[in-house]
């Protein structure tokens, strides 16, 4: 049974998609590795222009929509700041968010989380994503869209996003799993981008966010997910906090728990490895 929920949409439903509440946004980012470790984050924009779905505007998560003053990727801005910020994009009380990306699904569910620490449910996530769409034979569009300004209430949920503190803190407790959503080869420090010390956080799991989904882009059968965390002891009562290089792909493992395995205790580690290891008071394991 392929993966439903009312966060996921598929492109068929998209495309026939005709509400004058819809807000539908591309969130692409690309990653290029550096040969000397870590990567540089490119704006998704220039693949935009070159070509979208119709009715799409673009948000630049790493421009827009992360910290300025900090030295480490991504980070989470005050949830106030980003309640205005997606305010000024058009995403507002009464209207209905669509959320995609291009290469993989990871950046439209960061974003998706990031809309619900500030307390906005109202967006989906576009099964297969910008990949799928053009697939399938479906049209594109270079005509740049922006939307009007709306109003969003700050509804937050800060408790969605974790710091290294408690991270640390939950090492050894058994009602807690902690989760590294980076490749196998990362976890056991054997391969892969190295964002400081290579390895885990000690005492961690690994589901890998790129096992989640297919040669498509689309999420694989609900039945295959819930057995990739049924594997490492994802238990609906055990409260997991999910980490990645940089709280990017980890969001697409807790997008999976949350909005369609229905788990209801999940956390993204926001600063993730590019924080923890290249800080040596932090425990990491190897092998």
């Amino acid at each position: 049974m392929a993966a439903h929920s009312a966060a996921l949409i598929s492109t068929e439903e998209l495309a026939r998609l005709a509400a004058p509440a819809l807000r539908l946004f591309d969130c692409t980012t690309y990653l290029r590795p550096r040969p000397e470790g870590g990567y540089n984050a490119e704006s998704g924009r220039a693949n935009y222009d070159k070509g979208h779905i119709p009715g799409a505007a673009f948000l630049d998560l790493g421009g827009e929509l992360s910290r300025r003053d900090s030295d480490l990727r991504f980070t989470l801005p005050p949830l106030d700041e980003l309640t205005k910020a997606f305010a000024a994009k058009g995403i507002g009380h009464g209207t209905f968010v669509v959320l995609y990306s291009h290469a993989s699904p990871v950046w439209a569910t960061r974003i998706w989380w990031m809309l619900r620490a500030v307390g906005f449910d109202d967006a989906a996530i576009l099964d297969g994503g910008l990949d799928k769409w053009k697939a399938e034979g479906r049209p594109l569009s270079t005509e740049s869209t922006a939307y009007p300004p709306a109003t969003l209430t700050l509804r937050d949920r800060p408790a969605i996003f974790v710091d290294k503190h408690a991270i640390k803190a939950a090492i050894g407790k058994s009602d807690t799993l902690t989760l590294n959503a980076l490749s196998h080869e990362q976890h056991k420090g054997e391969g892969g981008v190295v964002y400081g010390r290579p390895g885990r956080i000690a005492g961690s799991s690994c589901v890998p966010a790129a096992s989640l989904f297919g040669p498509d882009k689309a999420l694989k059968p609900i039945a295959e997910l819930r057995a990739a965390f049924d594997g490492v002891g994802a238990a609906p009562d055990k409260r997991v906090l999910v980490y990645c290089g940089g709280g990017i792909a980890a969001t697409l493992d807790a997008f999976v728990l949350t909005a369609l395995l229905g788990h209801r205790n999940v956390a993204v580690y926001d600063n993730s490895m590019q924080e923890w290891s290249n800080d040596t008071s932090l425990p990491m394991e190897t092998g």
